[in-house]
């Protein structure tokens, strides 16, 4: 009789595959439309809070879905989706805490990226501690739980502020602030933490995870790209003023002249969209590299506990012969 208690084979969970993450996010949009017409043709400000959770949450919980649907081994749906609540407050709790002392200056947000990286990674460590097997793509997608939760308590956040204005509430601030921030989400905080899971659990032996060489450089690399990503506003608006006809000259009079503003503005609006799109594509690259290299190196994995069901199946009993009469 073949004994299931212990499998190497990753445990495929009945909740694979289903498409729930794609359904989730058309649905949800279609919801979030309805709210802002409905909102827009009451003015109904009850709405608001409805209208932000909506915008926040939809993209990063249909990430939490799509992770659902491809972990494997120890990890339930559930543990998944209290990895995002969770691990999103916790999150943005820790760095609201480290980050409140913080000063206005060129270092301030490599400060914040490495804050809130570490914050993260903290966070991921503790969920990660009895996931089985420990494997770059199992931590790659529980990185991408822990940094869409982080993603959409933050971006709720940043939408209220938006919002609340001192002559009311700005609905049109507030919508551009939920679009920008839902299409980016992916390709931030979901995308660094997923790189550094993916480099800790590719670390990790027998089961266990290990502080090494190259989990620091991981966190190093995500830290400063997630700053680099903060600072492309500051970054690009330079740029434009420098390479802006005689923006500069105009600046040391104290002022810049509508066509001058104009064109400083659109020129740095191009740079940031070219900005974000390479600082993506980095990332991007450097996570498919470490599954990639991982891929070919990956040490045997300990045998992963299947389920057990009990009482345990009947079998021949002491004494008695096991062939057939």
């Amino acid at each position: 009789m073949t004994d299931y208690r212990f499998s190497t084979a990753p445990i495929e969970h009945p909740h694979h595959r289903h498409g729930w993450w794609w359904k989730t996010l058309l649905g949800g949009f279609a919801l979030w439309v309805l709210t802002i017409v409905v909102t827009a043709a009451t003015g109904n400000a009850n709405l608001v809070p409805t209208l932000i959770l909506l915008g926040s949450f939809l993209v990063p919980f249909c990430v939490v879905l799509f992770v659902a649907e491809r972990v494997v081994g120890s990890v339930s749906a559930l543990q998944v989706i209290l990895a995002f609540f969770v691990g999103g407050i916790f999150g943005v709790l820790g760095a609201s805490l480290l980050e409140s002392n913080l000063k206005q200056s060129v270092g301030m947000y490599v400060a914040v990226g490495f804050i809130e990286e570490f914050v993260k990674a903290v966070v991921l460590v503790f969920v990660a501690r009895r996931v089985v097997p420990k494997t770059p793509g199992q931590g790659a997608l529980l990185g991408a739980t822990v940094g869409a939760g982080f993603a959409a308590f933050e971006s709720a956040g940043y939408a209220f502020n938006a919002a609340i204005t001192t002559q009311g509430i700005d609905l049109i601030s507030l919508l551009h602030t939920e679009v920008l921030r839902a299409i980016l989400a992916p390709v931030g905080h979901v995308l660094w933490t997923a790189i550094l899971g993916a480099v800790i659990f590719g670390a990790a032996r027998n089961e266990r995870l290990r502080l090494t060489g190259r989990v620091i450089v991981a966190f190093v690399g995500v830290a400063l790209l997630h700053a680099l990503w903060d600072s492309l506003g500051g970054i690009t608006s330079t740029i434009a003023l420098i390479f802006t006809g005689n923006a500069l000259q105009q600046l040391q009079y104290g002022f810049l002249s509508p066509r001058t503003q104009a064109a400083v503005s659109s020129l740095a609006t191009v740079l940031y969209i070219v900005g974000v799109i390479v600082t993506a594509v980095l990332g991007i690259v450097a996570l498919l590299v470490v599954l990639r290299h991982r891929r070919g190196t990956a040490q045997p994995q300990a045998p992963v506990p299947a389920e057990v069901s009990w009482p345990p199946p009947a079998g021949p009993r002491s004494g008695s012969s096991t062939s057939p009469r």
